[in-house]
């Protein structure tokens, strides 16, 4: 089976770079760069690495507190950070600039998974959350790299896919992979696919521990203060395509109510700022980009969050907080953020990519589910109106967030072993 799926990379490659050519057109930086999608382009390291891999922003984000640690026990040993988007490769260079070395992870083709391994001499991987590449872990079973899924996960419905090739993924789990699932359901269903019990471990979700700036809240002061003193603020951020329609007509039913509310709207992919911007314009709604410098005025109702870096920020300068790819089957983002800063969270009712979060602020009360327009105003308009509401909401994320901090602790303590002598110290 897996010399079918080798065989069937290489036939892919002219493929996957007409993939990349189609996804230019919206976000020139897919030309970029392209090389290193294959495995050339990157001078072979004068000592062995660490090599983390986060697909995107998300998973970067939630490497970062991982990454900072490895640099402060092992600071002689180089550190290696792929990514599979620009906008994560935007999001690592910003965190951490010169002092990681950066690259996109390369297609999964034999060939190119060896150049890629043969310049960046890892040591040690660790796979953020799941990807399942099975050349790449054969590879890394061959060389003996010890490979670590961190803060791993697989939902259901991804299991019932990779049965469908059950023989080529319990091979890809075999290669010695030692896997930190985020849940114990997580772990039983590594187990199903064939990972080794032995080493499939329940560490927690390292998504809880990460930081903010320390900076945000002021930030978020300083923000709120130039576009919106004394207005009701609430953001939709990280939203998709037929997302934005819904935010902005729950938007529009909201003004009927709350006249001087103004939305924060984050579109989740940079290419598709462009075609928000002309959406909010179709609704007639005064309108300022972020990327404009425009200060917003009395009558301006949508503040477009054009901009990378900075949602954070903008969470810390809204009163209520809707979390987007739930209103479509996306399958939802991280509501953790809006919450450790005590903002009450909305959010859709598809939160396949976290249901165990998603749980838990449920649970809790921390988060309301909605399903549309509609439902979205309602929720958002009860808590412009309720500030008492409003603190206990958000104080309830925030005690889901501060309880099931540990899993970074815990996942060091399991690499510590897997790091060579020279490494581990």
């Amino acid at each position: 089976m897996r010399f079918i799926y080798a065989l069937l990379t290489y036939l892919l490659l002219p493929a996957f770079l007409v993939h990349l050519l189609w996804r230019s057109r919206l976000n020139p930086e897919y030309r970029q760069r392209i090389g290193e999608r294959f495995g050339f382009g990157m001078p072979r390291l004068n000592r062995d690495s660490i090599w983390i891999h986060a697909v995107s922003v998300g998973e970067v984000q939630a490497a970062a507190a991982l990454i900072r640690e490895l640099q402060a026990r092992h600071p002689d040993t180089p550190l290696v950070v792929t990514t599979m988007t620009p906008t994560g490769s935007a999001r690592v260079l910003e965190l951490f600039g010169e002092r990681v070395a950066h690259s996109y992870l390369p297609y999964d083709a034999v060939s190119s998974v060896r150049r890629f391994l043969d310049w960046s001499r890892p040591q040690l991987a660790i796979i953020m959350e799941t990807e399942l590449w099975p050349n790449l872990y054969n590879e890394c079973g061959s060389r003996n790299i010890p490979l670590v899924l961190a803060s791993a996960r697989v939902s259901p419905r991804s299991v019932r896919g990779y049965r469908r090739l059950v023989s080529l993924f319990k091979e890809t789990l075999s290669h010695g992979i030692v896997i930190a699932a985020q849940t114990s359901a997580d772990a039983e269903r590594f187990r199903s696919l064939g990972a080794s019990s032995e080493r499939t471990h329940v560490t927690g979700n390292i998504k809880f521990d990460f930081e903010l700036p320390a900076d945000t809240t002021a930030l978020g002061s300083e923000l709120r203060s130039a576009h919106a003193p004394d207005r009701p603020v609430w953001i939709a951020a990280s939203t998709h395509e037929g997302e934005e329609a819904q935010v902005l007509a729950a938007h529009e039913l909201v003004l009927q109510r709350q006249p001087d509310a103004l939305l924060l709207l984050v579109p989740r992919h940079p290419e598709r700022f462009e075609a928000v911007a002309d959406e909010i314009g179709a609704t007639g709604m005064p309108y300022v980009t972020r990327s404009s410098g425009v200060v917003c005025a009395a009558d301006t109702k949508v503040f477009l969050g054009d901009s990378m870096g900075e949602l954070t920020t903008l969470y810390a300068a809204a009163d209520v907080a809707f979390v987007g790819g739930s209103l479509v089957a996306i399958g939802g983002h991280n509501l953790l953020e809006p919450a450790a800063l005590s903002i009450p969270v909305v959010a859709g009712p598809h939160n396949f990519n976290a249901a165990d979060i998603a749980e838990l602020f449920s649970e809790s009360g921390a988060v309301e589910l909605v399903s549309d327009a509609e439902s979205l105003a309602a929720s958002v308009l009860r808590l412009l109106n309720d500030p008492d509401e409003r603190a206990r909401r958000g104080s309830a994320g925030q005690r889901v967030v501060a309880g099931n901090r540990g899993a970074l602790k815990r996942l060091l303590k399991m690499l510590q072993p897997l790091l060579p002598a020279s490494a581990s110290g």
